[in-house]
């Protein structure tokens, strides 16, 4: 919840008053469901928890016509401190990622040198192509505004390129049966 928190929290703090509506589409216009695993039907639910904390505030709660109702949020002191705390917290500090792949890992053994050597490849396969669609989506919608956005995509390229490359090297070494297998 603490990136949602900080995502939340920034948007809020950039366009306040805002509607959640306009929150989770900014955060939709951002991918952040892609990178940093931001649902997008969690955001009213984070809207209302961060409200009850004291961390936004309800300004107003308005109808129009047919649609539901909206409800329109600004950031407190008590959440600015909090938006502060996280943002620093988060340049300054290191987490490793939570990658479901890094414990299937260590069960290679479990697998056929097959399969393993095919899995790595076919994890290469989809980190390039992950890269060939970040390229495609920063090529269609950059963003003159917020050029450091663009170099966050430039890092996570970075980093998918060099994970596919050590797929491939490895795939290389289980075929060749340097690392252990089922077989």
């Amino acid at each position: 919840m603490s990136t949602t928190r900080l995502l939340i929290l920034g948007v809020v703090r950039i366009f306040q008053p805002v509607h959640g509506y306009d929150v989770r589409r900014e955060l939709l216009s951002w991918h952040a469901d892609d990178w940093a695993h931001v649902a997008p039907g969690s955001v009213y639910h984070a809207l209302k928890k961060l409200a009850e904390e004291g961390l936004l505030t309800e300004v107003a709660t308005q109808r129009v016509g047919a649609r539901p109702a909206r409800t329109t949020y600004e950031i407190t002191d008590k959440g600015e401190a909090e938006f502060q705390d996280l943002l620093r917290r988060y340049w300054w500090e290191y987490t490793i990622p939570a990658d479901p792949f890094t414990p299937a890992w260590a069960f290679l053994p479990a697998l056929s040198r097959d399969e393993a050597a095919g899995a790595l490849r076919n994890r290469a396969r989809l980190l390039r192509l992950f890269i060939d669609g970040t390229r495609v989506r920063l090529a269609a919608a950059p963003s003159p505004d917020a050029p450091h956005v663009a170099e966050l995509f430039e890092l996570s390229m970075a980093k998918a390129r060099v994970e596919a490359e050590w797929c491939e090297r490895l795939a290389g070494r289980v075929e060749a049966g340097e690392l252990p297998s089922a077989d």
